[in-house]
């Protein structure tokens, strides 16, 4: 599994970044650039996914393996951050592995992934397994972001899809089957740290009421809060101008 760091603080700070059509970690430089409020505080960890997974590779699996990558490093008590599917990966890390998360911040994603919040996800299949690469970068980047950011970086992605291998495509196909019949709802109560729900109201991917259910299960404690975010679509990770500083704060308070 690559990983990356960067900052120089006491506390550990770990991305779980979502579903991906290629490697988080060539964006490295970006999200080093973009989490510069962490960096006095904080070492960050950003993981990927492992290099190389099995044909039915779920989340829960993938939760499993980010586990003992961290165990492996001597992380524990860490500051988590799950955007999308990493949201996912972050909620069972949560349940499965306390003694790693001292806080969890959630971003656009959901506890149960019913077939209304997959019809995106498996469009975006359909397009890896005809291998239409540039077909797919615009259909993802049409989905996750608003239309005023799609517009002005499509070039870009109609460009960067040209670099997209045939093992890049399987990987993703398989990444994203990943999350069928993900339910974990019923067991959000076994999450010990406190946590923050950030939300979109116009989320195309896996739609708003995904994080109303996530705050339905745990807005009677008093370690939760909710936050829900108008206009910037399923990224607001990446276009809203104060989400990480919410992050921060949270983290620090």
């Amino acid at each position: 599994m690559d990983y990356c760091k960067f900052g120089s603080g006491d506390k550990t700070f770990v991305i779980l970044p979502g579903l991906s059509i290629q490697s988080v970690i060539s964006a490295k430089d970006a999200v080093e650039d973009g989490y510069s409020i962490m960096k006095d505080d904080f070492m960050t960890y950003l993981f990927d996914r492992r290099r190389t997974i099995p044909e039915n590779y779920s989340v829960y699996d993938m939760a499993d393996d980010t586990a003992a990558v961290m165990k492996e490093l001597g992380l524990k008590d860490t500051y988590v951050f799950g955007a999308s599917q990493g949201g996912m990966i972050a909620m069972v890390l949560a349940i499965r592995y306390p003694e790693l998360v001292a806080r969890l911040v959630l971003g656009s994603t959901s506890s149960h992934v019913m077939p209304s919040q997959k019809k995106v996800i498996d469009s975006w299949i359909d397009l890896a397994k005809k291998r239409d690469k540039a077909g797919l970068y615009l259909e993802f980047g049409k989905e996750i972001y608003p239309p005023e950011v799609f517009d002005k970086y499509k070039d870009y992605f109609t460009e960067i899809a040209a670099s997209v291998t045939d093992e890049e495509l399987d990987k993703f196909i398989v990444c994203a089957r990943a999350a069928e019949d993900f339910n974990v709802t019923r067991e959000l109560k076994k999450i010990s740290c406190p946590v923050l729900a950030l939300g979109v109201y116009e989320d195309a991917v896996l739609d708003s009421d995904a994080t109303m259910e996530i705050a339905e299960n745990l807005d009677h404690r008093d370690d939760f809060a909710l936050y829900m975010y108008k206009g910037y679509g399923h990224a607001a990770f990446d276009t809203a101008p104060d989400y990480r500083k919410r992050i921060y704060e949270f983290f620090v308070k």
